[in-house]
């Protein structure tokens, strides 16, 4: 099992960027898939993006496709999600998932709060 703590969330003027970040604990994180998903008030929990083990295959959403980039090092058990040309419509609650493969992320952090004003 893997534990994961997410930060680098906050307020941000539409345009803007924020990166955010995912610490994993556990000598295994580097065998861990990982991901990221989002929850807007009253929306249901959606995909973002995920990243394989070795950093070689990643995944994206279609709404934030070419803004959005996700990245891991395995040296310092962490993943994270760099989010640019923000949208108001990508305000949401970010939380970091793991499993064994990016179609099978069932661990989950606590969240990170995203808001974008316009």
């Amino acid at each position: 099992q893997v534990q994961l703590v997410e930060s680098g969330g906050g307020l941000v003027q539409a345009g803007g960027s924020l990166r955010l970040s995912c610490a994993a604990s556990g000598r295994t994180f580097s065998s861990y898939a990982m991901g990221w998903f989002r929850q807007a008030p009253g929306k249901e929990r959606e995909f973002v993006a995920a990243i394989s083990w070795s950093g070689g295959n990643t995944d994206y959403a279609d709404s934030v496709k070419g803004r959005f980039t996700i990245s891991r090092d395995n040296a310092k058990n962490t993943v994270y999600l760099q989010m640019n040309s923000l949208k108001p419509e990508d305000t949401a609650v970010y939380y970091c998932a793991a499993g064994a493969n990016m179609a099978t992320l069932i661990y989950w952090g606590q969240g990170t709060q995203v808001t974008v004003s316009s």
